[in-house]
């Protein structure tokens, strides 16, 4: 394993796949657990990350937070290719799959844990594994599988009630359940805070019944990468804080705007953004 030989006590602990995204320029460090993982340190938690990759998988990018890497045959690996019809993600290979014994006793109980997968790598019953913590999820891993040409696509979810009932609050975007209204119905009968993403148009926020639609300010658009999971992170923390979902999805609004403004990593919010965009909204 590599970093946090000696994990210290966090605030927020990420579980997921960091992964390796083929772009036009390079390699990047990417995943969800990467965007979360570095949103949260911008607002000022103290960070962990549980995830599997290849030992000579660059994550200097997240060397401000602790980082428990488990060694695998390799890193996960995406790459976006346009295709015939629209996006084509292709899944070139995949780490190690994450379980409870994985994850280091000081980080268990953890205030708030934020499940991650990306690629199916999470074991769903990790959602019943922090019963003192707030749990948020981010389920598009568990929505995705993919050809024997690493394709991905859609896929059911059969563990989605049992996930679901356990967890205080889930973010997804219409894109991962292939805009399938039908799906998100069903997932609203076994959570009682689901956010649904959709890219520009911002995101919709289901509480106890009651539906909220949140529009984020114009932005010059660079890259949208990871958007949905800055909004994440920023939703689960202020939710946790404040008890109030509202408030909470018009901060995470905010801040998801602000990533899409630059490329990749670069998008995560800095500390004084995070700070800034807190004073806004505040009444």
């Amino acid at each position: 394993m590599r970093y946090a030989l000696y994990a210290q006590p966090v605030d927020y602990l990420v579980i997921g796949h960091v992964t390796q995204d083929l772009t036009p320029s390079g390699p990047v460090l990417g995943g969800t657990a990467a965007y979360a993982a570095l949103t949260a340190r911008a607002m000022g938690l103290r960070v962990g990350v549980v995830t599997a990759c290849h030992p000579e998988t660059d994550l200097s990018p997240l060397s401000e937070v602790q980082v428990l890497a488990w060694p695998a045959d390799y890193t996960t690996t995406f790459e976006n290719r346009a295709g015939v019809h629209g996006r084509e993600q292709i899944l070139h290979c995949v780490a190690a799959p994450l379980q409870l014994n994985m994850i280091p006793e000081v980080w268990r109980k953890t205030p708030i844990v934020h499940l991650a997968p990306v690629a199916q790598e999470v074991d769903p019953k990790l959602v019943r594994a922090f019963p003192d913590s707030f749990v948020g999820l981010t389920p598009q891993g568990w929505l995705r599988a993919w050809d024997s040409q690493g394709r991905v696509h859609f896929t059911e979810w059969p563990e989605a009630r049992f996930v679901l009932e356990a967890a205080n609050a889930a973010v997804l975007s219409l894109e991962d359940v292939a805009g399938n209204e039908a799906i998100i119905e069903e997932m609203l009968a076994s959570i009682r805070v689901l956010v649904v993403t959709e890219g520009a148009a911002g995101a919709r926020l289901y509480w106890n019944g009651d539906l909220r639609y949140f529009r984020p300010p114009t932005v010059q658009e660079v890259d949208a990468t990871g958007a949905g999971d800055v909004f994440a992170a920023a939703f689960f923390i202020r939710l946790h804080q404040t008890r109030d979902p509202w408030e909470a999805a018009r901060y995470a609004t905010q801040l998801a705007a602000i990533s899409v403004t630059r490329p990749g990593l670069l998008g995560v919010p800095t500390p004084v953004e995070a700070q800034e965009k807190l004073i806004e909204i505040i009444p």
